[in-house]
């Protein structure tokens, strides 16, 4: 079965087999091994991509299903080579450790911010809850998100955007 997906702006026509999952066929067809497997059972969160702007988990999200509509995974987020905001946040409040959850974290959070730019830590927390860190580095995960919301309210009003969202 052929189907076309927009991945990170780029339309991609593929033959899949019907039960393919869209986990694999970005890490494996597609080549965009950021998106990671963890659990397989949506428990985790890994793997985390938005589809239509919408955070899924692909380990149980059929290919068939993204057919005509758009994928995000975290290779989209830097824009003309360039670390997104909510990247650099990451990098500059140590919101990763080893490095497994954060793609499915930065596009839960990517979706958190698209609707509420200004997050509460309590809001943060909520919208990441589907995401598992092993390291249990929570509390700087949000600090990040926190601070790139912040970043890209300073950037929209034109002001100067600080390393590390600092206000």
């Amino acid at each position: 079965m052929q189907v076309t997906v927009n991945v990170n702006g780029i339309s991609q026509k593929v033959d899949v087999e019907p039960r393919l999952l869209l986990v694999h066929l970005l890490r494996e067809r597609l080549g965009l091994t950021g998106t990671h497997v963890g659990c397989d059972t949506t428990s985790c969160g890994a793997c985390t991509v938005l589809v239509d702007g919408v955070p899924i988990k692909s380990c149980t999200y059929l290919a068939v299903q993204a057919d005509g509509r758009s994928v995000r995974t975290v290779e989209g987020l830097a824009e003309g080579g360039k670390p997104s905001p909510l990247q650099d946040a990451f990098k500059e409040q140590h919101g990763l450790q080893c490095g497994f959850c954060t793609p499915g974290m930065m596009l839960a959070a990517e979706a958190l911010l698209a609707d509420n730019p200004d997050p509460s830590e309590e809001e943060v927390r909520w919208a990441l809850s589907g995401n598992l860190c092993r390291c249990t580095g929570y509390m700087n995960i949000v600090k990040a998100v926190q601070a790139a919301g912040a970043a890209m309210r300073s950037a929209e009003a034109g002001a100067p955007v600080l390393a590390g969202g600092g206000q």
